[in-house]
């Protein structure tokens, strides 16, 4: 039936109605089929003539008994805005909805017209070029025609930092993918430029030898150095190789992007790898550097770093020399450089030695002042009397500090005439002020040996003698109980050795049976030995005072000599060395058995003792280690010097 209510909206008069109802007669039908085509299935491309424009709409007539609308912001991409009467192709996506209109799309027909026309034109693997239109979720959106997705991992060969760098630029990318059911195709940029680099670096690889200076872009910046494209492969231009000079990090060379002329150092063709460098393209400083810093000259520099063994000084660019730390003073004592120079700081050195092999410079500060040990002769001359300050002790002497950088050996046998010393401690401490006589001077090899007893008379050579002569009957303390008898204090500092033959009439194989330490006891002298500094003793009080008298002049063998110093055999007792018999029966007389320990045990007893003067080569010994021991400021016992 043809609905006379649509007729009318085309301002049909009745008159006129009626006239053609009556010449279709009553096949109505037919009358419909000549006022409306059959309508085109939805989804599908029409052709439709524009009819008018109202307001923001196009009214467009495809032939069907109802016009389409269209928005006119779908001809924006058009380069003129439509007018009545023009054809365009439309999409049809509903029949007569409820208000009996139909729905028409310009923008979906453009866009299918264009999917078509990629797809007729392009297939997969092919190069085409876009336009970067936007960035999306996982990827960038590029426009070859239609919308391509291009994924941020296909963007380039290393990922951008940022992919919406890319936006609005002009790309070439190959067709990965192409989805025709879903009209998605997916492309790749780094693709392209990987099968393009793959033919460019075999024909590098054919063409570069070491030794060409080449043009290259700085692709990729790292701590250890940069990554510059050759054009089809990367080399690397370490940050060693960027600059004779120092250098904190590349980007105070290179920028990312950046053209620049680099040197090919190294080809390793198997793994396709090449070292560049920058600084071979000028001539190194290293190459004159004798003529330029002969050694023994003074020159002035830049401190650049410091390390715990010394600091590094910039002579110029690209030279630098080492100061170690124990070329920084004479006199301080150093345990870090950074007490003396800091970095920046522009100091005077002296150049000590060079390897141009290893191009290293080795320098010194302290060559540029005068060296105190050179005068030290003048200044303690031997026999001096010194004051000092206790610096460092040892089991073998103390370090006495004379002024900054100048320390005296003070050996523990240069303390005292009389006590037995095993360790300098027991008589300093640290911090001491104190007085000394200097005993030796050894500028060469910068040692001086001092004496604390040599400030007061020797009493082995006064006071003893006369004191403990053989025969007086003293009292003493037990201070130690040994095998081989028992050392008594007759005096502080001053010991006396009973041997165990001597502590009884009987027998006695442990003297701890007859005598306790610290018991007080009385004891005859027997002999006094002034050479080895020893006082022999003997417990047996008994007997005529002459004949002990007798006996100890036969052992001793006269008292004092022309020479003043009396002459003695080896004796066993005392506080020294030595070996031999207790004493001696006067010639003629009856000779009393001999101690079966005596022999044996001499030695042991020596030891035990242990007050002997130490000779003078010992001392020169311990001064030369003492020096040493000095200079580390250290307070390990030194196991090459030894009391004597």
């Amino acid at each position: 039936m043809v609905d006379r209510n649509l007729i009318r909206q085309f301002a049909v008069e009745d008159d006129a109605l009626e006239d053609i109802f009556k010449d279709l007669g009553d096949n109505l039908d037919d009358w419909d089929d000549v006022v409306v085509g059959d309508a085109p299935d939805v989804n599908t491309i029409v052709e439709g003539k524009v009819l008018r424009i109202e307001g923001d709409d196009v009214l467009i007539d495809i032939g069907y008994k109802s016009e389409g609308i269209v928005p006119l912001d779908e001809w924006s991409e058009d380069p003129e805005e439509p007018k009545p009467g023009d054809t365009c192709e439309v999409l049809l996506e509903e029949v007569e909805d409820d208000f009996g209109l139909i729905m028409l799309s310009k923008r979906k027909a453009d866009r299918i017209r264009e999917w078509e026309k990629v797809i007729n034109a392009h297939d997969e693997g092919d190069v085409v070029t876009g336009n970067v239109v936007r960035k999306i979720k996982g990827g960038l959106l590029v426009n070859i025609g239609v919308n391509v997705f291009l994924p941020a991992s296909q963007v380039d060969i290393r990922r951008p930092r940022d992919i919406a760098d890319y936006i609005g630029k002009d790309i070439e990318c190959q067709i990965l993918k192409i989805d025709e059911s879903r009209r998605n195709i997916v492309v790749s940029r780094r693709k392209l430029i990987e099968d393009r680099r793959r033919v460019a670096k075999e024909e590098l690889l054919s063409q570069i030898e070491e030794g060409d200076v080449r043009n290259g872009v700085v692709k990729n910046i790292a701590d250890f150095g940069a990554f510059v494209d050759l054009g089809g492969i990367d080399g690397l231009l370490h940050i060693t190789d960027m600059s004779w000079g120092r250098i904190g990090h590349p980007t105070e060379k290179v920028k990312i992007d950046e053209q620049i002329e680099v040197k090919i150092l190294n080809i390793d063709r198997e793994r396709e790898k090449i070292a560049l460098g920058m600084k071979q393209l000028q001539p190194s400083p290293w190459d004159n550097v004798a003529e330029k810093y002969p050694v023994g000259e003074k020159v002035r520099g830049e401190v650049v770093n410091i390390m715990t063994y010394g600091a590094f000084v910039k002579l110029e660019d690209g030279i630098e020399g080492l100061v170690h730390i124990s070329e920084m003073s004479w006199t301080k004592r150093i345990n870090h450089p950074s007490e003396l120079v800091s970095i920046g700081d522009e100091i005077d050195v002296v150049v000590l030695g060079i390897n141009t092999d290893k191009q290293e410079i080795s320098l010194g500060m302290k060559q540029t002042q005068a060296n105190p040990w050179d005068h030290v002769a003048e200044k303690y001359p031997t026999g001096t009397k010194i004051e000092g300050t206790v610096r460092n002790l040892t089991n073998y002497g103390a370090f006495v500090e004379l002024e900054e950088g100048v320390d005296g050996l003070l050996h523990v046998s240069d303390m005292s005439h009389t006590r037995k010393i095993s360790h300098a401690n027991e008589m300093l401490k640290k911090g001491d002020a104190i007085s000394c006589i200097v005993l030796s001077v050894d500028e060469d090899r910068k040692r001086i040996a001092l004496g604390m007893k040599q400030l007061e008379n020797d009493p082995w050579e006064t006071t003893i003698p006369d004191k403990y002569r053989p025969g007086t009957i003293v009292t003493g303390q037990v201070t130690k109980i040994t095998n081989f008898g028992v050392f008594v204090q007759l005096e502080p500092e001053l010991e006396g050795l009973l041997h165990i033959s001597e502590l009884s009439d009987d027998k006695i194989e442990n003297a701890e049976e007859v005598v306790k330490v610290d018991e007080e006891i009385e004891v005859r002298i027997l002999r006094v030995d002034i050479e080895d500094r020893k006082i022999g003793l003997s417990r047996k009080l008994e007997g005529d005072l002459e004949e002990i008298e007798q006996e100890a002049a036969a052992t001793t063998a006269g008292a004092k000599p022309e020479g003043g110093r009396a002459v003695s055999e080896p004796l066993l007792g005392g506080t020294g060395g030595g070996a031999g018999p207790l004493f001696q029966m006067p010639i003629g007389g009856e000779q009393p058995a001999e101690s079966e320990a005596a022999p044996a045990e001499s030695e042991a007893a020596a030891e035990e003792s242990g007050t002997a003067e130490t000779p003078a080569e010992a001392v020169e010994e311990s001064a030369e280690s003492a020096s040493e021991e000095a200079s580390s400021d250290l307070d390990d016992d030194d196991p090459t010097i030894t009391q004597s």
